[in-house]
């Protein structure tokens, strides 16, 4: 520990003693003089500094600010019993849905509190073993599995590594009879699956090694490789991304290992389509579609035809196909038609299973592959369904069945019955008869219906005075479907109302309903949220003196946003790993994939203004701010830290209430997965224990 951060923490120490009762001393941060001109105007960023996450002065600045956070924390008189209530709920077996590979059956377990959850294996006999556990990747928990494939017999399997909650990954390859590793283990992997072509080898995708720091540099380039086992990663063969610069890249084989599937694009919403032969030596790269205007996945082939998930000439999404020989979109036919929901889809077992949001809850009907109809699949009640993967074989396939206050269970499914059996069923220490989730449609600032659930206690009464936690997200065509979370049952069981509003900016009404809330429309998004928390306050759920905002990542600016433009209506905001930083944001790893949703502030003089009048940084001024808890991770390298810290420090220094503006900055953590269960534990615990202790709770009920 340096002088300098020794001191703060004394001092922090004396003067904090009763920060919870009284006044916070903030660590100081220094202001300096950087001024950018955009379209004539100058912007001062006294706070760029913070910027640089491998400087000195900066990590000074995050210990003494976590010393600031911890302290008042701790000093939460119910903080200790709603830790013990956490971690007694969450102490339950979770198991995934198991998946076939070569002679072996696999699936995850986590005995309950366990960091990470394991990977075992069953032979044909039923002899169970542990294959691959995460938790001795590292000792604190906190290097965790970030995928993996298995070739196509099974013998091999290739799974990547994430350091710290970091977006950059390793790959290792283990023979999985004997579990030893094969070969070289790849590194600077990022944003990229693993695809196997049979036993050979298999494609995944990487920048170069950025510039400066690996975690805030930008990274404009992707690129997709094919790596041979037994040989060097220097000697793998790039295979698209040379010529053709693209942000985003990603390569999959198709299941009948003839097409090699490729997938380009520029920003996060659109992409090109290509494909290539892999029967055929040196084959050339086909071109299906060569824009950015539609989004394009192949979910199949078979007896040479593809079959492909798109949104073109369909905002709800179709599944079309085509002729392997000539894939171009001028030859695409309809498989399954638009409707008026947004499709997804899955196959398995010789089904093609397509998925539909209908108001943010799922429908599943089955489909052959002539385009019939099989069945509508009968579900275990209204909520989110996923899963309906697997091989062509299987006559079994999972899913997974969740809602608000129905933890997720996994069936088992007969592809020629249509008979759904529980397959595992948590057991979770929570009483789901006791609560209710109840859908209403709000009105908007501009007249739109939006959709929103409401989760509580059966038989609350409606006086104002319930803490109510209000998430949402709202952007980059993501849909917010319900269900279960340990931590909002926790909150449910403490009296607290949970809300969540299905925004513009979300894919849960198909491509209109995203583009509504993206560019120079992004305030449609801030407007939802608002007419949500008002809705919710007129109805008498909750008050502004009883409400929280909390929301991650484009959630972060949606929570920053709306404390700045309101914040007088809600007690606690909880911008979590938020793009704060509007004006830059673009500059950062790849944020400037972003700009479909955003735009930037050097694309004109409109955009620019437009951003400047939202931006969260750049809208605190001297006001009286809800009692905020950033928060963030040390390693976020997809919206880096800077963005909370500078967001930080702008509303300490401008916080003229008596509200605490703190900022809780995860150590060897990223941007959220892989997080071990003792950090997810903690951070919710704090979260909940900051939001009903500035609520004036003062204990948990009994």
């Amino acid at each position: 520990m340096t002088l300098l951060v020794a001191a703060l923490v004394m001092s922090c120490n004396d003067k904090n003693e009763n920060a919870v009762n009284g006044q916070i001393n903030y660590p100081h941060t220094k202001s300096g003089d950087v001024v950018d001109n955009y379209f004539g105007t100058d912007i001062k960023d006294p706070y760029r500094w913070l910027e640089d996450d491998r400087a000195e002065d900066t990590e000074q600045w995050v210990k003494a600010q976590n010393v600031v956070t911890y302290d008042y924390l701790s000093k939460i008189p119910f903080r200790s019993d709603l830790e013990k209530q956490m971690e007694e709920a969450w102490n339950y077996e979770k198991i995934s849905a198991p998946f076939q590979e070569g002679d072996y059956t696999y699936f995850f377990k986590n005995d309950g509190l366990q960091n990470q959850s394991i990977l075992y294996r069953k032979d044909e006999s039923g002899k169970q073993e542990v294959f691959l556990d995460p938790n001795k990747f590292s000792t604190d928990g906190t290097t965790s599995l970030g995928g993996l494939d298995f070739s196509e017999d099974g013998s091999k399997l290739a799974y990547a590594i994430s350091e710290g909650g970091s977006d950059w990954r390793k790959v290792i390859v283990i023979d999985t009879d004997t579990k030893q590793r094969i070969g070289d283990t790849l590194v600077d992997v990022k944003f990229s699956g693993v695809s196997w072509f049979k036993n050979d080898g298999f494609y995944y995708s990487s920048y170069d090694k950025p510039e400066g720091s690996e975690l805030s540099a930008k990274t404009d380039e992707h690129k997709l490789y094919y790596h041979k086992l037994d040989t060097k990663q220097s000697q793998d063969d790039l295979i698209f991304g040379d010529k053709q610069k693209r942000r985003y890249v990603g390569g999959s084989v198709t299941g009948d290992n003839q097409y090699l599937v490729i997938t380009a694009a520029n920003s996060t919403y659109g992409n090109e389509l290509y494909i290539k032969d892999l029967r055929k030596k040196d084959s050339p790269i086909v071109t299906l579609v060569d824009n950015f205007e539609s989004q394009n996945g192949v979910l199949d082939s078979r007896d040479g035809k593809l079959f492909i998930v798109t949104d073109y000439k369909a905002p709800n999404s179709r599944i079309v196909s085509v002729d392997a020989s000539a894939p171009a979109q001028a030859n695409w036919k309809d498989f399954i038609k638009e409707t008026d929901n947004v499709l997804g889809a899955s196959k398995g077992g010789g089904y093609i299973f397509a998925s539909y949001l209908q108001d943010a809850v799922t429908a599943v009907n089955q489909y052959d592959y002539n385009g019939n109809v099989i069945r509508s699949v009968e579900l275990p009640g209204l909520g989110t369904a996923s899963g309906f993967r697997g091989k062509k074989a299987q006559e079994t396939l999972y899913y997974s069945f969740t809602n608000y206050i129905t933890p997720g269970t996994i069936y088992s499914f007969d592809v020629k019955t249509g008979l759904s059996d529980v397959y595992e069923k948590p057991n979770v220490k929570f009483d789901s008869s006791l609560y209710e989730s109840k859908q209403v449609f709000y009105t908007s600032k501009d007249g739109t219906k939006v959709p929103m659930i409401i989760t509580y206690k059966k038989g609350v009464e409606l006086d104002g005075k319930n803490p109510t936690l209000l998430y949402a997200y709202g952007g980059f065509n993501i849909s917010l479907t319900p269900a279960f979370s340990i931590a909002n049952a926790i909150w449910l069981e403490n009296g607290g109302i949970y809300a969540v509003p299905n925004l513009r900016g979300g894919g849960e009404y198909g491509k209109e309903w995203h583009i509504a809330g993206t560019q120079l429309q992004k305030q449609n998004v801030f407007d939802d949220f608002i007419a949500a928390a008002e809705y919710l306050i007129a109805e008498n759920y909750t008050s502004s003196d009883f409400l929280a905002i909390k929301g991650g990542s484009n959630g972060g600016l949606l929570v920053g946003a709306t404390m700045t433009q309101r914040p007088e209506l809600m007690k606690v905001a909880l911008p979590a790993v938020g793009v704060l930083d509007m004006l830059r944001y673009h500059t950062f790893t790849a944020g400037a994939g972003w700009a479909y949703d955003y735009g930037t502030s050097e694309d004109n003089k409109d955009m620019f203004e437009y951003l400047l009048g939202y931006s969260p940084l750049h809208n605190v001024k001297p006001e009286a701010y809800p009692a905020t808890l950033v928060t963030t991770g040390d390693h976020d390298d997809r919206v880096v830290p800077a963005h909370s810290f500078k967001f930080a420090a702008a509303l300490q220094a401008n916080n003229n209430g008596e509200n605490p503006v703190l900022i809780r900055i995860e150590t060897n953590a990223g941007h959220g997965a892989g997080k071990s269960v003792k950090q997810t534990i903690q951070e919710n615990v704090d979260l909940q224990a900051f939001t009903l202790y500035n609520m004036g709770v003062t204990s948990l009920k009994k």
